[in-house]
């Protein structure tokens, strides 16, 4: 598909990575000679230098023959503009970035449907979900959710002294009631698809897939069901923090955040009257105490610096704070992150770059695929995708076990109606179905795909 990416930021900039990556056709547009020129370096495709919104520009770039258009510059309004403008002149698809929280959903669903937007994203919205998803089983490092709601795939470090430790796969739901699957591990640099006779390891990261009763049951037999986290310190006033505070305010918990600039401190505390509002450095070690950070159950680093957050997330992991969840941009400090301890971490970009990729996949609809949602896990090494299944999937009530599926695929969940189903081999599937298919080591466009 011919994509053309509008704002090549640090968001931008992941989003035409991963879809270059895909194979698309990609074009980037940055007003920043310097962003442009980095990135015609480091990738194989064209880049132009210039405003998203001048009519011009989007000539230059064949905005009319746009299979997507995306627009994610640091301006909402430029966005929209620039979205609605590639519209006019005939691109198929456009998203446009909207994160600021005055933009509630009616205005959002009044701009898309008079501005002709396909869809928008909000990277501050969608990371603080994905957090506050995770505070609900503190014990997991990652939580993604599909279309059921109440089916969802977890990633947990085995510790040394876990009663996993050792186990064969297919020893262990003879083991335990709950009714779950252990569908992928990551061992050191590696990823598998692993079968019944693979043997878990202390230090092996795993995803676990089950509903979200099963979750708990499970997390509860292994020991490790940590209580949700009620008393939450965020450090740093971003967007991010104002909207993980007003879910967790909703969810009833007690929230405090940290913010050294006076004017953000007026600010939420005017629009976050439930939480408290503390102006301070939270880098000065004697402050975090002072505000009990060694009673919190759960700390949130969300500011501008990266290395301001894994630092500071350090030293709330040292004051035994149980849930410690730092925000960092670039990929290679993240992974340095996680060697330090610091097993819980999120990326804007690589949630909004996960959306953007399975839209993408998506929009390939008239061409046999059925992705509705995408999620890459263990540091992205293995891909998670949601697929509807239409009439036409010529495997309809076939068992899995009579399909020959491909090595490093599996099928983790069928979702029929709104019932989530571990499967076993006699398992069928059904037109309606959603279907959750890991993969590594290749890429799905159809649920076909799947089939060797």
């Amino acid at each position: 598909m011919r994509i053309i990416i509008v704002g090549c930021g640090k968001i931008g900039a992941s989003i035409l990575a991963n879809l270059a990556a895909e194979g698309h056709d990609v074009i980037g547009v940055d007003s920043n000679r310097s962003v442009i020129d980095e990135l015609s370096n480091l990738y194989d495709v064209m880049c132009v230098c210039g405003n998203g919104a001048d009519s011009d520009i989007l000539t230059e770039v064949d905005a009319s023959k746009a299979d997507l258009f995306v627009a994610v510059t640091g301006s909402d309004e430029m966005n929209m503009l620039s979205c609605f403008l590639a519209r006019k002149m005939g691109a198929t698809y456009t998203i446009a970035r909207i994160r600021t929280p005055e933009y509630n959903d009616k205005s959002i669903s009044f701009l898309r449907r008079n501005l002709e937007l396909s869809d928008s994203i909000n990277p501050e919205y969608a990371v603080a979900h994905e957090i506050f998803n995770i505070l609900k089983f503190p014990s997991a490092v990652n939580i993604e959710t599909f279309s059921a709601r109440n089916f969802e795939m977890i990633e947990l470090i085995l510790k040394d002294d876990s009663p996993l430790n050792g186990l064969r796969l297919m020893d262990i739901r003879k083991k335990y009631s709950a009714k779950f699957l252990v569908c992928a591990v990551q061992r050191g640099e590696e990823a598998f698809i692993p079968g019944g006779s693979f043997v878990l390891r202390g230090g092996d990261k795993i995803g676990v897939t089950a509903n979200r009763a099963e979750l708990h049951k499970l997390l509860k037999e292994l020991g490790i069901l940590q209580k949700k986290a009620r008393n939450v310190i965020i450090l740093g006033g971003s967007t991010t923090s104002f909207y993980l505070a007003k879910m967790l305010i909703a969810a009833g918990n007690s929230v405090k955040i940290i913010e050294k600039h006076r004017e953000k401190c007026i600010h939420f505390a005017a629009e976050l009257p439930d939480a408290v509002i503390i102006n301070g450095d939270g880098a000065q070690q004697e402050l975090l105490l002072e505000e009990g950070i060694d009673s919190a159950d759960a700390f949130v680093s969300l500011t501008d610096m990266d290395e301001e957050n894994i630092i500071i997330s350090c030293f709330a992991k040292a004051q035994k704070v149980p849930t410690v969840i730092t925000k960092i941009n670039r990929s290679e400090l993240a992974a340095m992150a996680q060697r330090l301890g610091l097993e819980c971490v999120v990326s804007p970009q690589k949630t909004v770059g996960n959306i953007v990729t399975g839209y993408a996949r998506a929009l390939q609809n008239s061409i046999g695929s059925s992705v509705e949602t995408l999620y890459k896990l263990m540091d992205g090494n293995v891909e998670v995708l949601e697929f509807s299944v239409g009439q036409d999937f010529e495997y309809i009530n076939i068992s899995l076990k009579e399909m020959k599926i491909k090595k490093n695929v599996l099928v983790a969940g069928i979702i029929r109606g709104r019932v989530p189903i571990i499967p076993s081999g006699d398992d069928v599937i059904m037109p309606g179905d959603k279907v959750i298919v890991l993969a590594s080591d290749t890429r799905l466009q159809n649920l076909s795909d799947m089939i060797a």
